[in-house]
Formats: structure tokens, C-alpha cells, sequence
């Protein structure tokens, strides 16, 4: 089975991209879809009125960051995909911490980006853009040529060597030559399957629901005003 793990902030295109991917597929490719999101998802309706027999997951992070959920349940997703017989599984996350990057060391990780998002937005995401494979852009059709190329460039600033692909999600114009890259792809090794990058420092009392403000009201990973060095506090 490949893999292809889909990144970026919300509302920037990414199940419009996935849903034009999986119409070039279906029904000769054998495709599973997972989506990680907070609280409330729709895609499973979205999906499954195009796409009949699709199997298809939603897991609600709740309390979690939604990547941390994503680490947690991954292999479990890819067995159930595997049971399904499915030749490629799409794992979509919701995009809220633009930290975290939920791409594994296996399969295709996808960044997507709006053009409407603004100029400088693809160097506030950090591993979300660097550590992808592949960047699609999408509404490119409501800005000009040269915008266009400033954006492209912002996010070379991040990442010299991610492919770029243009589209218009919703018609799906230019989605076949991001499909080019479905050809090169190599099946996955559960065994080896790791996070390309290394997660975030989320482990506080924070993370636990304490509410007091302030790092000496706090245990675990803090961080005063002045400086930018991050301390560890207690046990």
C-alpha cells in the first residue's frame, strides 16, 4: 500500500485536492481516506456522495493536538487500510498547529497552500512547508502572474527542494501533473514507518488543563518573556 499525507491550515483546499486525486483513481485504484480533525468534520458526507464505497475514517483529536492524534492512531489506520485491501491510503489533518507536521519517513507528504492566505504565510509554518514533499497551491486563478512567483519563492525561502504544483481545486485544473507523482511512489514498511521530523515540546502542565498564567505557576517545558530559551521545571 503508498501512502500520501496531506498538511496545511485550514480552509486552504485540502480535501477539494484530495477529491479531484481520488476521482482520477476511483474505482481502479482501490483508495482509503483518514481524517483527523478536532471536533466536527464533514468530508465522510463530501466524500461518500461521490464516492459510494470509499472506506473512510474520522477521529475527533478532542483534547489532543490534532497531530499528536495522528501519531497515535496512524498504525492502527494503516492496518484497517490494509484490511481493506486498499492500494493507497490518504490521511488528511485538520492543519490547526502550523508546528507540527504529521509526514512519516515512507509515502508522499503534501503541503497545501492558498494563494489567498497571504505573501508571507508559507514562512510561519515551519516543518509543515520544510519538511514536505510536495507543495500544491491553490486558488491561483484570483491572483496575478506575479503574485504567483512572489509566492512561489516564499516558500523556496523554506524549502529549496519541495516540487510545486498550481491548481484550481474545484475545477481541477492542473491536478494531472501533480498525479505524475502517484507514479514514482514505493509501497510502505510498517515496520520502519517513523515521523520525518522531530514533534514539538508539548509536555507541561498546560497539557493537563491547569489554567494559571504564568511559568511559575507551571511544570514541565516553560518559557519567560525575556529570552528565548526554553526551560524545564520540575518533575
Amino acid at each position: 500500500m503508498k501512502l500520501m499525507n496531506f498538511a496545511g491550515p485550514p480552509s486552504a483546499g485540502k480535501t477539494a485536492v484530495i477529491k479531484n486525486i481520488i476521482r482520477k483513481l476511483y474505482p481502479q485504484v482501490k483508495v482509503a481516506y483518514l481524517k483527523i480533525d478536532v471536533v466536527m468534520a464533514f468530508e465522510k458526507e463530501e466524500l461518500q456522495r461521490d464516492f459510494a464505497d470509499l472506506p473512510i475514517q474520522i477521529v475527533y483529536a478532542g483534547d489532543l493536538c490534532p497531530d499528536h492524534a495522528s501519531v497515535m492512531v496512524m498504525k492502527d489506520a494503516i492496518q484497517w487500510a490494509m484490511r481493506e485491501g486498499s492500494e493507497l491510503l490518504i490521511v488528511e489533518s485538520a492543519g490547526l498547529c502550523l508546528r507540527c507536521s504529521p509526514y512519516l519517513n515512507q509515502g508522499l507528504g503534501v503541503i497545501v497552500l492558498s494563494m489567498l492566505g497571504g505573501m508571507n504565510s508559507p514562512l510561519k509554518m515551519g516543518p509543515m512547508v520544510s519538511l514536505a514533499d510536495i507543495a500544491v497551491v491553490t486558488k491561483v486563478d484570483l491572483i496575478s502572474q506575479a503574485e504567483r512567483e512572489v509566492f512561489r519563492e516564499k516558500i523556496r525561502e523554506v524549502s529549496r527542494s519541495i516540487r510545486i504544483y498550481e491548481v484550481n481545486a474545484l475545477q481541477g485544473t492542473g491536478t494531472s501533473r501533480l498525479m505524475t507523482e502517484l507514479d514514482g511512489m514505493t509501497d510502505i514498511d510498517v515496520d520502519t514507518l517513523k515521523l520525518k521530523g522531530v514533534p514539538p515540546l508539548g509536555v507541561c502542565t498546560i497539557c493537563i488543563g491547569k489554567k494559571d498564567i504564568g511559568w511559575d505557576n507551571h511544570f514541565g517545558v516553560i518559557r519567560k518573556l525575556e529570552g528565548a530559551d526554553y526551560l524545564y521545571r520540575g518533575e
